[in-house]
């Protein structure tokens, strides 16, 4: 059976990771950039990533920071996943040698295929909604902009407006490899809500089982 991977970012709270942890999804998100309403300093990620169980993925998240801001964050969580939402070059996403996220704006005319080539090196593109705030919009975008699953090279992850009434329709449409929620698991910005990440869960495994019929 096909199993959509599944990321909660925007993380701030030790509960709230223990909750998605307990849900058994695959990557949980720490906003390191400071302009962020789920912003999580540096000094505290130790006591949040501590709490993931052995086989979730803790992901970093930074909107064109300086390469020591990210080397520090790496140094407490030196078995993280990187995810680039800015300006950042291929080469500046590869230089801290983790395997990297790319975030992509779909935004009227962008080409996803395009963005595939501009950075060979990403582990995977993640196809979010233009936003100011980089990211948490609540808002989807147009998913047909996004081009079918058979012309992908790289693994794409799905975010943008996402929550447990839509996942399903946006995994038959997209057949992402995963997907990535914020806001549509909260209770306010950055506090997580367990119904809602259990719900989320939920829809996305409801939708892998809908492979089989």
């Amino acid at each position: 059976m096909k199993r959509t991977r599944i990321k909660i970012c925007g993380l701030t709270r030790v509960q709230d990771v223990v909750a998605a942890c307990r849900l058994d999804v695959d990557a949980v998100g720490f906003v390191c950039y400071e302009q962020s309403p789920r912003f999580v300093p540096v000094e505290r990620l130790a006591s949040l990533v501590n709490e993931l169980s052995p086989f979730v993925t803790p992901v970093l998240l930074f909107v064109d920071a300086a390469p020591e801001k990210v080397q520090t964050a790496l140094r407490v969580v030196p078995h993280a996943l990187l995810q680039f939402h800015g300006n950042e070059s291929d080469r500046y996403c590869a230089a801290f040698g983790r395997s990297y996220l790319r975030a992509v704006a779909v935004g009227e005319g962008v080409d996803l295929l395009d963005w595939e080539k501009q950075y060979p090196a990403a582990s995977a593109l993640l196809a979010d909604t233009p936003s100011v705030a980089f990211g948490g919009s609540g808002a989807a975008f147009d998913w047909s902009r996004l081009p079918p699953a058979d012309q992908r090279s790289r693994p794409l992850l799905l975010a943008g407006g996402l929550n447990a009434s839509n996942v399903r329709a946006a995994i038959r449409a997209v057949r992402p490899y995963g997907v990535d929620v914020s806001s549509g698991v909260e209770e306010e910005r950055g506090i997580k809500s367990k119904a809602l990440m259990r719900e989320f869960v939920a829809a996305v495994r409801s939708a892998d089982l809908d492979e089989l019929g």
